[in-house]
């Protein structure tokens, strides 16, 4: 089946994923690019799963001063190497989630920290399951998940904290 380049070109601009991957997710799927994306999306997955034993001990602390000084946030994520720390993806995975957490105030990087007698709700007090505050059809997980697929490395919260001055 022969993929038109315009096809190949608009699914690595929306995923991006290699031009061969999304050529040959492009054939998978009979050339329908929804199908396409649904397929790079579970091979992302795979790719996320196997990564995820792997200890990720560098990174970068970012930290982000909303305009007015008055509220701000700081974080520590982690990865493989030093390498991919000094990335754009993943300068801009740490950028993305220091405004996330000063916009959405979470308490928790995961469900599991939640005390089991809380009646929090995790989509508000967790980190990972809040929806991006870019793109509410993502969640922050989401969003971690495809730097992995990305860049091919493990990628970890490992804290933060969330300042804001008392009126």
């Amino acid at each position: 089946m022969e993929i038109p380049t315009t096809l190949v070109k608009e699914l690595r601009e929306r995923t991006g994923a290699s031009i061969m991957d999304c050529k040959k997710a492009l054939v998978d799927a009979e050339a329908s690019l929804e199908k396409a994306i649904d397929i790079l999306k579970q091979q992302g997955l795979m790719v996320v799963e196997k990564k995820a034993a792997r200890i990720a001990n560098e990174g970068i602390i970012e930290a982000y001063v909303h305009p007015g000084g008055r509220i701000g946030a700081m974080i520590e994520l982690n990865c493989e190497t030093d390498f991919v720390a000094r990335t754009n993806e993943f300068k801009e995975l740490a950028h993305n989630l220091a405004l996330q957490i000063t916009a959405m105030a979470p308490q928790f990087i995961s469900r599991e920290e939640i005390p089991a007698d809380s009646d929090m709700n995790p989509e508000i007090a967790c980190l990972l399951q809040q929806p991006f505050i870019k793109d509410s059809n993502k969640t922050i997980q989401d969003l971690i998940n495809e730097t992995i697929a990305k860049i091919g490395e493990n990628i970890k919260v490992r804290r933060f904290a969330r300042f804001e001055l008392s009126c």
